[in-house]
């Protein structure tokens, strides 16, 4: 199938197909990061726009190398060094980006919703690369790619999420999308960070349990949140040391969850409080295969995006191949010449 959409807004706009389809052209491009040549010519001449007015690490440099493998312009910037800081409001600087005519625009904003004013006004494809506690669609793409990695499907799976799951767009995206793929969700967390209307978000296939370890009870996948201290307002619990003890994940959580339960987390990782050392670098942990995921997700999305599914996928190794092929065959003209 083509993926016929010109925005990636959200995981509750897309359809099943959709999804799986994201994933599959995902896993094509997994291998390229495998290679001694890290690029293919898939979006030779695009240009992508890597506009974040939050900071980040992983989801930014992650959108920037995606962009590079596919032999793409990638252009980051700096927000606090930009017209923004000068006044010029959002909706300005997307007119004066979308002048100079890149292909993608890849924005992370703490408004909830502000993509979707992007994708009114502007031509190029818009990407979340999330809004405020709205949604983070290529993350729960990631995370789908890593749990389908290693257990192969997730229709049938048990995943418990776990931890401020009321200022998480991360449990938003996962939650319409592994309910969507037939997965069954419970979510966990102290009762300001989980309220009841949260089993709303979806028809069927979301739980809210009042424990941690009624969550992970027999659980195939835990997910971990991070405290999105950032976006509190007010006390949501009394202290970390307080939430550490109640609903952080130890070592006696994953002896109730399945025997090949795995253990993911978003990042940043707040050692201690969200997660124990033990877990987060144990044998069970993919924190770093979802990380390595996030580039082949990216690298999916930016292509299907910016013209790439209207061609067969070229995953032949591009630029730098080339160059040497290049200059093989003009040392071979010059030893012929040579040899006259």
């Amino acid at each position: 199938m083509t993926f016929a959409r010109r925005h990636l807004l959200g995981i509750r706009e897309l359809e099943a197909e959709e999804i799986t389809h994201l994933l599959d052209t995902a896993e094509t491009f997994r291998d390229v990061s495998r290679r001694e040549i890290k690029k293919v010519p898939a979006l030779r001449g695009r240009t992508i726009i890597n506009l974040f007015f939050e900071a980040s690490t992983r989801t930014r440099t992650s959108f920037e190398i995606a962009a590079k493998r596919l032999s793409a312009d990638a252009v980051n910037i700096s927000v606090a060094s930009s017209s923004v800081s000068k006044g010029e409001t959002l909706l300005d600087t997307a007119r004066n980006l979308e002048a100079m005519s890149p292909d993608c625009i890849v924005l992370r904003h703490s408004m909830a919703g502000a993509p979707y004013h992007l994708a009114q006004i502007c031509n190029a494809s818009i990407i979340n690369a999330g809004d405020g506690a709205h949604e983070h669609p290529t993350q729960a793409l990631l995370d789908a790619l890593t749990i389908r990695e290693r257990k192969g499907t997730i229709a049938g799976l048990k995943v418990a999420i776990i931890g401020d799951v009321l200022h998480s767009r991360v449990a938003r995206s996962n939650i319409q999308l592994l309910t969507k793929l037939g997965a069954t969700v419970c979510v966990a967390g102290p009762g300001t960070m989980v309220p009841a209307e949260f089993a709303e978000l979806v028809d069927q296939g979301l739980r809210i349990e009042q424990t941690v370890a009624g969550a992970v009870t027999d659980a195939d996948v835990l997910m971990i949140l991070r405290i999105q201290r950032e976006r509190q307002d007010a006390a949501f619990f009394p202290s970390m040391r307080e939430y550490a003890i109640h609903y952080g994940l130890k070592v006696e959580h994953l002896e109730r969850a399945a025997a090949d339960a795995i253990v993911m987390h978003p990042g940043p990782i707040n050692r201690g409080i969200e997660i124990s050392s033990a877990l987060a670098d144990g044998n069970r942990s993919l924190i770093l295969d979802q990380v390595a995921n996030g580039v082949a997700v990216r690298m999916a999305v930016l292509y299907l995006l910016a013209g790439g599914s209207h061609e067969p996928i070229n995953t032949e190794v591009g630029t730098t191949t080339e160059n040497q092929a290049n200059g093989r065959a003009k040392k071979e003209k010059k030893d012929r010449k040579g040899s006259k």
